[in-house]
């Protein structure tokens, strides 16, 4: 279950308190205290059979004594009675609980048996073992927090209560307000996904900030964040940042990507912005929710304190972040109205003495330079200028924080003299910060965000019709594996499998024995400087470590020796049984190539990983490595280059001209392909790929795979984000039109503007149930990037020119139950039955999702969409609420 019965929770009008007391220091009796405090307005029933009476209020001997059924309750009794406690609130009517108590665990069966008194009613628990439930805008503090939390916008998750506490002491010093407060506790039911949920679509809430300490249910966490994050912001704190790297696996790559890593990718992967202290945590959410995504931050700075400008400026690199350059017109221009001795530079210090008009000149001239994206103004108190008066003409320039469309952030230093600028700026939309030191990270926050955004917007897709060829080489050389009862590829095997997939590879031929390998290196010497002689071992991985590399050979006669060589070494560590053979491969030779590591592996909670950096030999303990989830599309493999450092160097410098960068991101997203298309892949190794501006080349590979799973098909169910929807294509002839349907991709916003332009204002009216004159680029982009685990869009496109005509729309409930449908269909292009066709995709695609039911909201005028479902089954009823519109719903038989 996700948000089933959760409203109950979010908007009661009735609260139970099971096991309200009156003895001091209680935690019922502080429970109690704090609801009636709080001054909830609903019914309020506690409810212990020892009290005729508590705090003025009537207290029930039982719950079914109750005089109607709560919409929610708090349960403070024993740990032995919860199970009976939730099974009495079931039966009773009630349909969702925050369970305070601790000390019901797996080990002593409370846990289990809570869940299962639960489970008839669809009993919706939070907790058990937590602080409470907190809804400061209705006046319920259901928890034994100290002090009650002002109402605000921003709603607080967290697994930790002490963590809850701490922030609502700290958030009232900031004069911080919250609009949800949700103590997790051990998450037998409720967990962090489902509350992501519910909080996407809460009007009350503008932003989500989150103290997470575990993940149990990934892709339904990918996926519910994912949601959230496309509507407002989210912001998260999780420690354990510096935790044991995992494991060495039997992959360099299982050993570099540590837990945390995959944390960190997965976060950003979901567009959540993650912060590192606590402190920062609304630093970071007061920048996120004033402003949009940006695409760059490229900063201007403008002080009157040369000082404060440097302090933010160190901070800034501290993020790697990007000062502004400032263009030679704005210097001019301001030059006419600046005092000579102004900075001329970013930042443009316009000296301790500036006027309020000489900062709205600085302000005006730097948010109109076409190298800047965000403004920073600071203020530094002197006794020759006003703060106030400066604060108030920044102020007047700005509209909801932005000034020529750029975010504005502010940092007035100082107490006494600073505090009414700030609030100033404040009321203007304009965010304030007391150091520039906060300011700069605010900065970073606002461009990690915005790069979090554009990574949550892509979905890549699975297996692509043009290398169906590829895939059946993969599959063969798996079950080959699988039947020897391996669970490692070949060094050959492993190679052969990413050249499938357009990896190149030296050409290499195996050898069963030292004289075999001089008689073919003898043949490839005809064509190469130089040749390379490995061990080939089923079990032996790692060659390197037992001395079965042999590079730079020049004669058949060197890599005879070579090979006799390896022999020896193994038989002197007692592993000579382990050689299955000698491959023999042309010696690449690249001086000034980059060496690379491109590898996969799976964590334990995302599943399958990828990782992209440094290579050779000693690559952990290089360490240079950037961690991405897949699948990833050539814009996320980009992404995973430029996180790390010899990202940089494959630019080029000094002598060394760039690496070909589209042939490395080639390489990773036919990793990500391999990782989609074949479950079976447990670790994948091409370390090192050579990289130099003549093109990429692996010269190892290295592939781990689980036997019992080679028969799979893709897409992978392990990837935490679920890929494009291959196989939903089809070709439809229609009355003097042919139409392609497929999935929606995002390339296809570039369609939208043409196709919405041949749409009538009624058809528009009737689709979105309301006119509409416009529709934003971020709501294309929304409409066309989704998260396939939740919707699908299909569209119809013609054959003869690729233009748009239609699109049929799946919006799946977080239960993935129900699906709501949307029809659209270009004006000029209806009444052919591409409408019927599009719906009949709908409904095979949700029959296949395993939904059980498809509903549709209709304007009772819409006469002709009420027709064509009623044609094809849908039964149509009226809106209990809305007499101008119908419900459609068609059963679906699974």
């Amino acid at each position: 279950m996700t948000v089933r019965n959760l409203e109950y929770a979010i908007n009661p009008r009735s609260v139970a308190i099971i096991g309200a007391s009156a003895r001091e220091g209680s935690v019922g009796a502080m429970v109690l205290r704090n609801i009636i405090d709080g001054g909830f307005e609903g019914e309020i029933y506690p409810v212990n059979p020892k009290y005729p009476a508590l705090s003025g209020k009537p207290c029930y001997p039982s719950i079914a004594a109750l005089p109607e059924a709560p919409d929610f309750a708090v349960i403070v009794t024993p740990p032995k009675a919860v199970p009976e406690v939730v099974a009495e609130l079931g039966e009773r009517g009630c349909r969702a609980a925050v369970v305070i108590t601790a000390g019901l665990t797996k080990a002593n069966g409370l846990k289990q048996a809570m869940l299962d008194a639960a489970k008839p009613h669809l009993f919706r628990i939070i907790g058990p073992n937590t602080v409470g439930f907190i809804l400061p805008p209705q006046k319920l503090n259901a928890s034994f927090s100290h002090m009650p939390a002002r109402p605000g916008r921003i709603a607080l998750l967290s697994q930790s209560g002490a963590i809850v506490t701490s922030l609502i002491d700290w958030a009232a010093d900031k004069e911080i307000g919250f609009s949800k407060i949700v103590s997790l506790g051990d998450m037998a039911d409720v967990d962090v996904a489902d509350m992501l949920d519910m909080l996407a679509g809460d009007t009350e809430t503008s932003a989500i900030v989150m103290y997470l300490e575990s993940i149990p249910h990934p892709r339904k966490f990918m996926s519910a964040a994912r949601a959230a994050a496309r509507v407002k912001p989210v912001i998260a704190i999780k420690p354990g940042r510096h935790a044991a790297a995992a494991a060495a696996a039997a992959t360099h790559t299982g050993a570099l990507s540590g837990a945390d890593r995959v944390v960190d990718a997965a976060l950003r992967r979901a567009g959540i912005l993650r912060v590192k202290e606590l402190d920062e945590l609304f630093v970071a959410t007061e920048t996120v929710a004033r402003f949009a995504p940006v695409a760059r931050a490229r900063t201007a700075i403008v002080t009157n304190g040369g000082g404060a400008g440097v302090l933010a400026v160190d901070r800034l690199m501290d993020w790697k972040g990007e000062l502004a350059p400032i263009s030679p017109e704005t210097i001019a221009a301001l030059d006419a109205q600046l005092p000579d001795n102004w900075s001329r530079a970013n930042p443009l210090d316009i000296i301790g003495d500036a006027p309020p008009e000489r900062y709205r000149a600085a302000v005006e001239a730097a948010a109109a330079d076409p190298g800047s994206d965000v403004v920073l103004v600071m203020n530094c108190p002197t006794a020759l200028a006003s703060p106030v008066e400066a604060a108030r003409e920044v102020a007047a320039l700005a509209k909801k924080g932005a000034i020529n469309g750029k975010p504005v952030l502010a940092c007035w230093l100082g107490e006494h003299t600073a505090k009414e600028g700030r609030h100033l700026l404040q009321e203007a939309g304009i965010a304030s910060y007391e150091t520039p030191s906060k300011a700069a990270d605010a900065i970073a926050y606002l461009s990690d965000w915005s790069r979090a955004q554009q990574q949550l917007m892509r979905v890549p897709k699975s297996i692509m019709e043009e290398h169906e060829s590829a895939f059946q080489v993969v599959r063969d050389l798996l079950r080959l594996a699988a039947a020897e009862g391996r669970t490692m590829l070949t060094e050959p095997e492993a190679k052969a499998a990413i050249a499938a997939y357009g990896i190149a590879v030296p050409e290499t031929a195996v050898a069963t024995t030292p004289a075999e390998a001089g008689t073919i290196a003898a043949s490839l010497l005809e064509k190469n400087a130089r040749i390379a002689v490995k061990l080939m071992s089923r079990t032996l991985t790692h060659k390197s470590d037992v001395g079965g590399v042999v590079l730079n050979i020049a004669t058949a006669e060197a890599a005879r020796q070579a090979c006799e060589g390896i022999r020896d070494r193994l038989s002197a560590l007692g592993k000579e049984a382990e050689i299955d053979g000698y491959s023999v491969q042309a010696m690449v030779i690249r001086p000034k190539a980059h060496e690379l590591i491109l590898g996969t592996s799976r964590d334990p909670i995302f599943g399958p990983i990828m990782l992209f950096g440094a290579g050779g030999t000693a690559v952990e303990v290089m360490d240079d490595t950037a961690i991405g989830l897949p699948p990833i599309d050539d814009v996320l493999a980009g992404d995973l280059i430029d996180q790390t450092r010899i990202g940089r160097l494959l630019a080029g410098y000094r002598d060394r001209p760039p690496a070909d960068r589209a042939g490395i991101i080639a390489a990773l997203t036919a990793l990500s392909r391999m990782l989609v298309d074949f479950p079976a892949i447990r670790g994948l190794d091409i370390n090192p790929l050579l990289a130099d501006q003549t093109g990429v080349i692996a010269l190892d590979a290295r592939i781990e795979i689980d036997p019992a799973r080679v028969e799979e098909k893709g897409p992978n169910p392990d990837l935490a984000i679920r890929p494009y929807p291959s196989g939903w294509e089809s070709d439809i002839d229609l009355t003097g039109h042919s139409y392609h349907i497929r999935p929606i991709q995002p390339s296809d916003v570039e369609l939208y503007p043409d196709f919405l332009a041949r749409v009538s204002p009624e058809d528009i009216r009737l689709r979105f149930l309301t006119p509409r004159k416009s529709f934003p680029d971020q709501m294309l982009k929304r409409l066309t990037q989704l998260d396939y685990d939740r919707e699908i869009a299909f569209v119809a496109l013609t054959k003869e020119s690729g233009e748009l005509a239609g699109i049929g729309r799946l919006n799946a409930d977080p239960d993935h139950e129900v699906a709501e449908y949307a029809l659209l269909v270009r004006t000029d292009l209806q009444g052919h039955g591409l409408g019927w066709a599009l719906l009949k995709q709908l409904v095979d695609y949700a029959v296949k999702e395993g939904l059980r039911r498809i509903e549709g909201l209709i304007l009772a005028e819409n006469v002709r969409m009420l027709a064509m479902c009623e044609e094809f089954g849908f039964q149509i009823r009226p809106h209990p609420q809305d007499p101008t519109t119908r419900i459609a719903t068609l059963d679906l038989k699974l």
